[in-house]
């Protein structure tokens, strides 16, 4: 008999995906940062060495005297880019992300763990929500009030909490505000996760570039 998942919505309750009950979710103790890229070294025009382009024209820009990964408007279709080191638990990951919108048009963007098969925290402006991705399925929606050209930092986490499970969280704030204690969601995961690297990924649908910035994947503790 298929076990239950479900999940904890800081703010919004238990909602029933079909598994166990998620507990609340202390804040992240990061032990330390294995990866960072703030582009300050790399050529403008030019990508990182390490970086594997999944798809998409992605470049080093800078606007003044900042730098950072674009993602050209056009086309408009879902593009990646994998970095930093492969890892199956115990890891975080953050990013800042810019991107804006054009009418009625909005972007979407991501980052990711445990590589092209693993899980992703998305925000989809259009629908105001912040979704985990498991693979390509919708796991866990919540709500969520995008609001246009501001640096927005991303980080997700994945930790074993047992031999049987394995915790994934998220959480989503403004450039300049404090990062939130608790995360937007929890979800427990009962599947053994594959061994990926960390990535970042937009599908800039509303014509606009969208930037990335401030790469960091850094090890957490397993006991918090």
């Amino acid at each position: 008999m298929k076990r239950l998942k479900s999940i904890f919505l800081f703010g919004f309750g238990f909602v029933s995906l079909g598994g166990m009950c998620s507990a609340a979710v202390l804040p992240t103790q990061l032990a330390g940062a294995v990866y960072k890229n703030d582009f300050e070294s790399v050529k403008v025009g030019g990508i990182p060495d390490e970086f594997l382009v999944l798809e998409g024209d992605f470049s080093v820009k800078s606007d003044g005297t900042n730098k950072f990964l674009e993602l050209p408007g056009a086309p408009l279709e879902s593009f990646g880019v994998i970095f930093g080191p492969t890892e199956k638990d115990g890891f975080s990951v953050s990013a800042r992300i810019y991107g804006t919108a054009k009418g009625r048009r909005m972007p979407t963007f991501a980052i990711g763990l445990n590589g092209v098969a693993g899980y992703r925290l998305r925000v989809s402006a259009a629908k105001r929500v912040i979704e985990l991705y498991k693979r390509d399925d919708v796991v866990i929606s919540v709500p969520y009030q995008w609001e246009s050209g501001k640096w927005l930092w991303l980080r997700l986490e994945i930790r074993k909490e047992n031999t049987e499970e394995w915790r994934v969280s998220g959480k989503v704030w403004i450039d300049g505000t404090t990062e939130p204690l608790e995360p937007a969601f929890s979800w427990k995961e009962t599947e053994e996760p594959y061994a990926g690297r960390a990535s970042v990924w937009g599908s800039p649908y509303s014509g606009m570039p969208i930037r990335f910035d401030d790469f960091s994947v850094s090890r957490i503790s397993q006991d918090p």
